[in-house]
């Protein structure tokens, strides 16, 4: 999944001698959070909502002492509040690379760049968890499988065998070796297409066979869960 696919296309950008009350404006009125600053159409910073409340208590004291408090954020300009060199997010970047980034940097949202150095797009946590929740699956009637299993070819294949003789489709499946021995890895498979007449023997034949963490059965708005404590 690559950035490009996912991120916001359609671009609100601000110019660099704006002011903070534009930046404001501009963010309310399209329910965004964060907002590209450009100088003569190139990229020159950035900024989010937490900028803006971010002025301090002393200039907006200095600010409002000078010109009054209803002309104050008139003429404080984007500029003096902006992400300089902000982190830029590469539009050939997998989804899972932008969250990896976003999170470790703490960032709402970032603007996406090409090859060319072109701003291209924002991409915000909400476009990240829609990428997710798309890949994971969102079938409101499904069942989520979680085991731990030995890191050896073939293993996964085992168990979705055992799935698919039981009428089973398979929406998602996820690897992870975090928090695990060398030699397993975590897989979370999320499945659909099991009769229910079915589902408690599914449930059993993979307990007995596999080393079954946990099962999350949803339906509706309902869920159900078994953990193996």
């Amino acid at each position: 999944m690559l950035v490009k696919n996912w991120m916001s296309h359609t671009v609100i950008t601000i110019d660099v001698e704006s002011s903070m009350e534009d930046a404001a404006k501009l963010m309310g009125t399209y329910n965004i959070r964060g907002l590209p600053v450009l100088r003569e159409g190139s990229l020159v910073g950035y900024i989010t909502d937490r900028e803006i409340k971010r002025a301090s208590a002393s200039e907006i004291g200095r600010l409002e002492y000078v010109l009054g408090m209803d002309r104050m954020t008139t003429h404080i300009k984007v500029k003096e509040f902006m992400i300089r060199n902000p982190i830029k997010i590469m539009n050939y970047y997998t989804v899972e690379k932008a969250a990896e980034i976003m999170m470790e940097n703490k960032l709402s949202s970032a603007p996406v760049m090409d090859r060319e150095g072109n701003l291209k797009g924002v991409v915000s946590q909400t476009d990240v968890f829609r990428a997710l929740i798309s890949f994971i699956g969102t079938r409101k009637d499904g069942v989520q499988f979680a085991f731990q299993l030995e890191d050896r070819p073939g293993s996964i294949k085992e168990v979705t065998d055992v799935i698919r003789m039981f009428g089973g489709r398979i929406e998602s499946i996820l690897s992870s070796s975090y928090r695990v021995p060398e030699v397993f890895h975590k897989v979370y498979i999320r499945i659909y297409g099991v009769d229910e007449s079915r589902r408690q023997e599914l449930k059993s034949e993979l307990k007995s066979r596999f080393s079954l963490l946990y099962i999350v059965e949803h339906r509706g708005e309902e869920c159900e869960i078994w953990e193996n404590q």
